[in-house]
C-alpha cells in the first residue's frame, strides 16, 4: 500500500515540476505515473553504476556532480517517453533539484 502511495505522490510531484517550470512538460496523469516508474528504475539501476563510474570527479566537485548525475537521468526520462518532455539539459537539471524537493515534501505526507 505504501508503494502505490509513493508511486502517486511521485506522479504529483512530476505535475508540479511541470506546473512550475516552462520547459518541463507532462501530458497527463497517466503520463506522469509512467515517468515515476521510469524514474525510479533509473534511479535504481542506472545511478550507483553512475556514481562508481564517477567517484573521482564526484570527489573532486564535493559531491556536486551527483545534481549532475541526477539531471541527466532526468533528461533521459524525458527523452524515453511521448507524455513527458524536458526542453534541455538545464532545464533537467532545475526540474531534477525541484522534482527532489517536491517528493521529499510529499513524502511527510505518509504516515511511518
Amino acid at each position: 500500500m505504501t508503494l502505490l502511495l509513493v508511486w502517486i505522490l511521485n506522479a504529483v510531484a512530476l505535475l508540479i515540476v511541470a506546473y512550475i517550470l516552462p520547459g518541463i512538460n507532462v501530458a497527463s496523469f497517466g503520463s506522469a505515473l509512467i515517468a515515476a516508474v521510469v524514474l525510479g528504475l533509473l534511479n535504481m539501476l542506472l545511478k550507483p553504476v553512475l556514481q562508481v563510474l564517477t567517484l573521482p570527479l564526484t570527489i573532486v566537485t564535493l559531491g556536486l556532480f551527483l545534481l549532475v548525475i541526477n539531471a541527466l537521468l532526468f533528461w533521459m526520462a524525458g527523452s524515453m517517453l511521448k507524455g513527458f518532455e524536458v526542453a534541455g539539459f538545464w532545464w533537467a537539471f532545475i526540474g531534477a533539484i525541484v522534482y527532489s524537493i517536491a517528493t521529499s515534501l510529499l513524502s511527510n505526507l505518509i504516515p511511518n
